[in-house]
């Protein structure tokens, strides 16, 4: 059974807080604390609060609490808190020192004189008065309240600033897919004889090579509407990979003639160093993909016209490779190479470039999923490098 709380006076010049909580070893000494406040209750007015630190847990944060029971003065100033398993005995010590202070306290409001106002004449008293531990509760809890919802209102406006970014992020990288596939219908339609119901004009092999590159550009493009929609999740979502024993050669090839027309529009050169002997890597090819179209895309995107794109590949140790992709573009500023990565992050010169920095994030988050990693460097020629590893597979 709880003890009753000593009724409040919030004119009482001594003003208290005892803090308590539910735990079944500090309950026999909360009742103890509050019986003998109630015995100097009797005796003395003053205003005492109790506070369950489980309804109120910003009051203890607001008081620096570090143990409970704890009984705290909070008026008249300075505060003084009694924590520890001995509080009555050093209520006993404090209690007359906290009578003298209130009673000094009585004291100086009683001395207090009207005061003449020197602009208008008005003669106002001073108003003095304690401030209310219930008040002072309401305030702390409010201020959290509104921080709370400050954090809240933040991440409302990242999280739509961010799908923003993924949409133009998605209308971006469907473009190279996206126009692939239309080529290869539209080939296959203008081609087409309805009367004999064959590609009259086609040869089998192309007809089968087109047929085969809309579908492998329909698929890419569902799986890049899903790996955005993953990371418009959250950079915590887990990126699944299917790893299997792979040659990146000839993936590599793929990448680079489908995105043939873009490179040959601003005239770059590609030079290519992939060994014969490469080791097969245990990776996802359609992972792979997805990092190397990246890559080759932004390597594109600022190398400026007739510059170099170069990719190497080489043999790092006997478990790793390592695949780069370096352009003759403005580079990364020292001070972003590591905030390159981030979901958010974007260069000031990408202001008038098309996409968003969601596409590196996603590729470190693949590269990662593999056990390997990601990074940039400076190219000594001018531009930047961008490097990844991937296990080998085992023999």
């Amino acid at each position: 059974m709880q003890a009753s709380q000593p009724q409040q006076n919030l004119e009482a010049p001594l003003q208290l807080l005892l803090f308590v909580d539910e735990r079944p070893k500090s309950r026999q000494k909360v009742q103890q604390i509050r019986a003998y406040l109630e015995k100097l209750h009797a005796d003395y007015q003053f205003d005492l609060e109790i506070v369950d630190v489980g309804e109120k847990p910003y009051l203890a944060e607001e008081f620096k609490l570090v143990a409970t029971p704890a009984l705290i003065k909070i008026h008249p100033e300075p505060k003084q808190v009694l924590a520890g398993s001995n509080i009555i005995t050093q209520l006993k010590d404090w209690w007359p020192k906290w009578q003298d202070s209130a009673a000094e306290y009585v004291q100086s409001l009683n001395s207090l004189q009207p005061v003449e106002d020197s602009q208008n004449g008005n003669v106002e008293s001073q108003n003095v008065s304690i401030r209310s531990v219930a008040a002072s509760a309401e305030l702390i809890k409010l201020s959290d309240e509104i921080f709370r919802l400050k954090q809240e209102k933040e991440k409302l406006e990242e999280q739509l600033q961010f799908k923003d970014r993924v949409i133009a992020m998605l209308a971006h990288d469907l473009r190279n897919p996206l126009t692939a596939a239309v080529i290869a219908i539209d080939t296959l339609l203008n081609n087409y004889n309805s009367e004999t119901g064959a590609f009259d004009r086609l040869k089998p092999n192309l007809t089968s090579y087109l047929l085969q590159q809309a579908r492998t550009q329909t698929q890419n493009i569902n799986r890049m509407v899903t790996d955005l929609l993953q990371v418009a999740r959250g950079k915590d979502a887990e990126v699944w990979i299917t790893p299997e024993k792979m040659d990146i050669r000839p993936l590599c090839e793929q990448v680079l003639e489908e995105m043939r027309v873009r490179y040959k529009a601003k005239y770059h050169k590609i030079q290519r160093d992939i060994p014969n002997d490469l080791p097969k890597v245990y990776a996802d090819p359609e992972r792979i993909r997805q990092v190397l179209v990246n890559l080759v895309d932004n390597a594109i995107k600022y190398t400026p016209e007739g510059g170099t794109i170069t990719i190497v590949a080489l043999h790092r140790t006997t478990q790793k490779i390592q695949f780069s992709i370096g352009d003759t573009g403005p580079g990364i500023p020292e001070e972003n190479r590591d905030r390159i990565f981030e979901n958010h992050f974007r260069l000031e010169r990408d202001e008038e470039k098309d996409g968003y920095g969601i596409g590196l994030s996603l590729c470190q988050r693949i590269i990662r999923a593999h056990y390997g990693q990601i990074w940039v460097s400076p190219n000594s020629g001018g531009g930047a490098w961008f490097h990844f590893t991937l296990p080998v597979y085992p023999k």
